[in-house]
Parts: structure tokens; C-alpha cells; sequence
């Protein structure tokens, strides 16, 4: 059902098999379970982070939900699963100068004409330069590199396509690419018969960052994606403009960064405003009373 009729990728439907599978795991055979053998999930889950404990109570609720709609079940027995109220944090960001520091490296790597390096940088300049997840850009199909048109038509979550500009700077390094990419149909970043993995994709960057002296743990295609929604609203990007970048369905979703942005303002304030000196000031005089 959530393939066919709400059109989910399939890593959100690895997701929900795994929530079910481990529910069901610990409290039996889920299609006969009762909202007492619910409750104890609750108890379980104590130790997750809310977030977690969310998106696994979602899933129940989802397939219960379905019992009951497909007249496999007469009750929902799951009222009685947690409903936590997780808050969503602020997503992690890479600065200006973090960036311009991967930037380098790659573009420094490349030079030496290696294939795995011109790669690295097209990969890279599509991550940032069109906010593309993980997903697209590893998935995306050889004919999706535009001719004439600067802009990429990428398949995003639910199969919803979308179009992504493609700046001149992710132009020039595609064009580096296919010049040196393995002569083979399908994928634009083919890997052993398909191709590149997400997973191979977060390793690479990861390396990358380690070059580039950044802490490995900073760096992630996600991150790449919020550092490219930030710094647009920075430069002025309008939310539903960004919204139509990124691809979500909800404007909510896109909001996030306008926290993020704030909160960047915030700093801003503390550090340079006149009155930030006479706070450190009365700081330390409370620090000597």
C-alpha cells in the first residue's frame, strides 16, 4: 500500500519493515496484537530519543490503521502507544570557509586529471551547488544531464520530479566527468553494474573532509543539502522558491531554515553589538562579587 498508493521510496519502506519487524520481534505477532502488548513497547522504548520513539509509533499506527481499513480488524489497539512530542532540531550546517575548504581540496585532487577525483568534485558541486539528497544524486539516470538547458530533472521522494538548476561551476565539473566516465549506459555515476551507493557516497565525503582538515563527523551529503537551503536564504532566496528547490511537499519542512538563519542572527548580535562588550563587562564583575 505505501508503495503503490502513496508511491514511497524504498528506503522509507526499509524503514517502516524495520520498525514492524522489531515491534513484532518483541511483543509477538503484531496482526493479533492488544493494546496491553502495545503499552509494553512504550516501556521498551524508554531509553530512545523521542524522535525515535515517534517515527516507530507512526509506523504501528500506520499499519494498524491499515488492519483496520483492509476489515482484517474491528480495533486499533494503538491508542495506546506513545505520542512524544519531539521536537525537531535545528539541522546541522557547514560555514562559508568549511565549505570553500572542501571546494579546495576536491578541486585540488581533481587537477590530477584521476577519474575517482573528478568524480569526487562533480558529486560534490550537484550536492551543494543543487541541494540534491543522498538518494538523487547517487540514483541519478545518465539522461538526466542536461544538453541545453542548465537544470537537472531529478526524481525525488513519493517519485515526484522536480527540475534543479545546474550552475556553471557543477556544468564544467560534469563535463570533466563524462569525459573520463566508464563507457557504460544507465547511471551518470555507474558502480559495479548500477550505481554508487548512499553508502559509499558518506564515505567519500567523510575522506574528503579529513584531507581538507574539517572533523569528519561535520560532513554529510545531508549537510551539504542544509548548507546549500542556509546560504541561499541568506543570500535572499525566497522560502517558496527554496521550498520548489529542495523538493517538499510541505512548506513546514522548508521553515526549519528560517530558524536556522535566526539563530545565525542571534550570534550575530551577541558577538557585534556595542552592548555585547558592556554584558562581558558586568559578566565579570559579577564573577569578582
Amino acid at each position: 500500500m505505501l508503495a503503490a498508493e502513496r508511491g514511497a521510496a524504498a528506503n522509507t519502506l526499509a524503514a517502516y519493515r524495520r520498525d514492524l519487524e522489531g515491534a513484532e520481534d518483541a511483543i509477538g505477532r503484531l496482526c493479533a496484537a492488544q493494546t496491553d502488548d502495545l503499552a509494553q513497547l512504550g516501556k521498551l522504548w524508554g531509553d530512545l530519543a523521542p524522535s525515535s520513539v515517534a517515527r516507530k509509533s507512526s509506523a504501528l499506527r500506520q499499519f494498524f490503521g491499515f488492519l483496520v481499513d483492509e476489515g482484517s480488524r474491528k480495533d486499533d489497539p494503538s491508542t495506546a502507544l506513545p505520542r512524544p512530542a519531539a521536537r525537531r532540531p535545528l539541522p546541522k550546517i557547514l560555514t562559508h570557509q568549511q565549505v570553500g575548504a572542501l571546494f579546495k581540496q576536491a578541486e585540488s585532487e581533481a587537477e590530477g586529471s584521476k577519474p575517482a577525483a573528478i568524480r569526487m568534485l562533480a558529486l560534490l558541486e550537484l550536492l551543494y551547488g543543487s541541494g540534491l539528497r543522498a538518494t538523487e544524486l547517487v540514483s541519478l539516470p545518465l539522461s538526466a544531464v542536461p544538453r541545453d538547458a542548465p537544470m537537472l530533472t531529478v526524481t525525488g521522494k513519493g517519485g515526484a520530479a522536480r527540475m534543479v538548476p545546474v550552475s556553471q561551476r557543477a556544468q564544467k565539473a560534469l563535463s570533466l566527468w563524462l569525459a573520463v566516465r566508464p563507457d557504460v549506459p544507465g547511471y551518470l555515476f555507474p558502480s559495479r553494474g548500477k550505481h554508487l551507493t548512499r553508502v559509499r557516497l558518506f564515505q567519500m565525503l567523510k575522506e574528503l573532509a579529513v584531507r581538507a582538515d574539517l572533523p569528519r563527523e561535520k560532513v554529510s551529503p545531508h549537510v551539504l543539502r542544509h548548507a546549500f537551503a542556509t546560504h541561499l536564504l541568506e543570500g535572499g532566496a525566497d522560502l517558496r522558491v527554496l521550498q520548489t528547490l529542495l523538493g517538499h511537499a510541505d512548506i513546514a519542512t522548508t521553515q526549519i531554515y528560517t530558524h536556522v538563519d535566526s539563530a545565525r542572527l542571534v550570534a550575530l548580535v551577541n558577538e557585534c553589538h556595542p552592548l555585547a562588550k558592556s554584558r562581558d563587562r558586568l559578566a565579570q564583575r559579577g564573577t569578582k562579587d
